[in-house]
């Protein structure tokens, strides 16, 4: 496993790096970034750790971050699950118990944040996924927030989406069955489709296991189903396959993704194919405006490229962060007590304006909070589409 910490700002009030009063060595605010670097899903790390560098760049312009009037240092442990279940308990355990993290942001898929909510929760950490739709990853978990919807609005949402705009009553499904968060989704989604249409609405309901890169077989059951569209929730990687393969076996219907559609590495790997075809996510980059667009600009001067919904959503999940501390009036020094404090800060936390939306917890670690419909358009651009609200 590959680590790399970042050491941020320890610019204190008169030129004080490290003290406070003059005498006493701040306490630094340690905060772990349990990323995908590597792996399947490396993009998805990519955006998780660029999003972390701009929330530190900004401590670290305002010479540290405030808490009841006073300015601490704030160090980044940075860690690569190198997106496996394992490695995301392991690094999860590791900033925990001896790092010191006072409170841990990622992992981002499901299939890792899953596993690592359940150290964070056992150890009494504050963990925050920024991307992890998955009810498990916060259920029976008062220590694990998340920064998105929950697969089982999702589901729905992109049912109803489904029907209202194409009027379709037959769908089809093509999902990961090895990994959480394709999985569930797939199962909301299907409950959600069948109690519009009854049951046996859903023709094709095909799985297939991670890594697989041949689509056929399922494909073609899925196009001589009498399936009127096809819902996959897949990772970038394997939307491409699955999108050119459906169109190489003659499949002319309309193909409906979720958020894990949201890298821009889809539309690079899959291209003109891609083009035209839907899918529900957190934010729209093309269009839009006021902090969103601030966030885009600045983003994509630095690192060459618009970011993706994790990004976004990272950004949001490290304000997140800053607000609970924020928020807990002030540092004891005893990392249990902080810790709980955090905990209980971030649950309470309102109408917190993101550059992905509004987010308001109410004591638990789901916010609620609104899902766009995006549409790929002619240039290759997420547009903005519709939004669903709960």
């Amino acid at each position: 496993m590959r680590t790399r910490s970042w050491v941020a700002v320890c610019v204190l009030a008169g030129g004080l790096a490290f003290f406070l009063s003059g005498t006493v060595q701040a306490q630094t605010i340690k905060i772990g970034i349990n990323a995908e670097l590597t792996g399947d899903i490396p993009k998805v790390g990519e955006g998780t750790k660029y999003a972390a560098q701009m929330w530190l760049d900004d401590v670290r312009a305002a010479g540290g971050l405030a808490v009841k009037g006073k300015k601490y240092p704030v160090e980044l442990i940075l860690e690569d699950n190198e997106s496996k279940a394992e490695s995301a308990v392991k690094a999860a355990t590791k900033m925990i118990t001896e790092d010191g993290v006072l409170v841990m942001v990622g992992p981002q898929a499901s299939k890792q944040a899953v596993p690592a909510g359940g150290i964070a929760n056992n150890y009494k950490t504050p963990m925050i996924t920024p991307w992890s739709t998955n009810p498990d990853s916060t259920k029976n978990r008062p220590y694990v927030f998340r920064a998105c919807f929950l697969d089982p609005f999702q589901g729905p949402v992109l049912a109803n989406f489904i029907t209202s705009e194409f009027k379709f009553k037959k769908a089809a499904v093509l999902y990961d069955v090895a990994s959480d968060y394709p999985k569930g989704l797939a199962e909301f989604f299907k409950k959600a489709w069948e109690g519009l249409h009854g049951p046996g609405s859903v023709v094709a309901y095909e799985s297939f296991t991670t890594k697989d890169t041949d689509f056929s077989s399922q494909l073609t059951k899925i196009k001589n189903s009498g399936a009127q569209v096809l819902f996959t929730p897949q990772y970038y990687n394997e939307v491409a396959l699955i999108v050119q393969q459906a169109h190489q076996l003659g499949w002319k219907n309309p193909i409906v993704g979720s958020d894990s559609w949201g890298s821009a590495e889809t539309v690079k790997l899959c291209g003109k194919d891609c083009y035209g075809l839907f899918f529900s996510t957190h934010y729209a980059a093309a269009g839009a405006t006021g902090a969103t667009k601030a966030f885009i600009d600045r983003y994509k001067a630095k690192y060459g490229y618009v970011p993706d919904d994790v990004a976004a959503l990272t950004w949001d999940a490290m304000h997140l962060v800053q607000k609970a501390i924020q928020d807990t009036g002030g540092l004891t020094g005893d990392l249990k007590k902080d810790r709980e404090n955090v905990r209980a800060a971030m649950g309470r936390i309102k109408k917190f304006k993101g550059i992905t939306g509004e987010m308001t917890f109410s004591g638990g670690g789901d916010p609620s909070k609104c899902a766009v419909i995006v549409r790929i358009s002619d240039k290759g651009q997420f547009e903005f589409y519709k939004s669903a609200c709960p």
